[in-house]
C-alpha cells in the first residue's frame, strides 16, 4: 500500500512529513472493516463537504470495479428470480460509513433543543459501537462539536482519525491517529485533504476489493 502514498507525495511532496500518519490511519481503517466495522465522519462547513465525499467513495466503486459475492446472488435468486439478475448487477459492493453532517432534522432538533456544540457527540453516542472509527475534520484541530464527539467516540471504544492543519490544535491530543497538513490557512488545508482521503480510499479499496 505504500506505492499509493507515494504517488500522492509524488503529486504533493508537501504532504510527506504525512506519510507515516496516512499508513496508521489506513490501519486503522483496514482493521476496523475487516471486523465488520463502520467509519463514521464529521466536521464543519468545507469539512462537512469533505465528510459526504469520503462516504461517496466508501459506498460505491471509486476506481475498481465491486461486484456482489456470489452468496448473495445465489440467495437472491432464490428470493426474488423474476428481479435477481438486475438487482446484482446494480449493487457494488460497499465499506460502511456514515456522514454524520447529512442529518438534517436530527441536527437541527438537537441544536435547538439540547446543545448545538453536540450535534455529532449524540451520534457517535447513537451509532458508535467498540472496533469502529470516528474521523474528524477540522482545519483549526479546535471545532468544538468535533471534539466533543471524538471524546465521546473514545469513551465507547472507538478508533479516531484526525485531519487538521499544521498546528493540529485540540485534536492532535485526542485522535489515536492525526494527519496535520503542514499549512495554516483553511483553503490550503483543505486542499491537502482531498487528496490524502481520496488516496485513503484507493487503499481500502484495493484491500477488500482487488480480485
Amino acid at each position: 500500500m505504500k506505492t499509493e502514498v507515494e504517488k500522492l507525495v509524488g503529486k504533493y511532496p508537501e504532504l510527506s512529513v504525512c506519510s507515516q500518519f496516512i499508513l496508521e490511519a489506513f490501519q486503522l481503517l483496514k482493521e476496523a472493516y475487516h471486523n465488520r466495522g463502520k467509519v463514521l465522519l464529521c466536521g464543519n462547513g468545507g469539512s462537512a463537504s469533505d465528510c459526504e465525499h469520503i462516504v461517496g467513495e466508501l459506498m460505491k466503486g471509486f476506481k475498481l470495479k465491486r461486484p456482489v459475492d456470489d452468496s448473495f446472488k445465489q440467495k437472491i435468486e432464490r428470493s426474488f428470480p423474476n428481479d435477481s439478475d438486475y438487482i446484482s448487477s446494480h449493487l457494488q459492493g460497499a465499506l460502511p460509513a456514515i456522514s454524520l453532517v447529512s442529518q438534517s432534522s436530527l441536527i437541527s432538533a438537537f441544536a435547538n433543543d439540547v446543545a448545538a456544540d453536540m450535534i455529532f457527540a449524540q451520534q457517535v453516542f447513537g451509532y458508535g459501537k467498540e472496533g469502529d472509527v470516528l474521523i474528524g475534520l477540522s482545519t483549526s484541530g479546535n471545532s468544538v462539536n468535533v471534539i466533543h464527539a471524538l471524546k465521546v467516540a473514545k469513551t465507547i471504544g472507538l478508533k479516531t482519525i484526525g485531519l487538521t492543519g499544521e498546528n493540529g490544535g485540540e485534536m492532535k491530543d485526542i485522535c489515536d491517529v492525526t494527519i496535520c497538513v503542514p499549512f495554516e490557512e483553511t483553503l490550503d488545508i483543505q486542499e491537502r485533504h482531498l487528496p490524502i482521503y481520496h488516496t485513503l480510499c484507493i487503499m481500502l479499496e484495493e484491500e477488500f476489493f482487488t480480485q
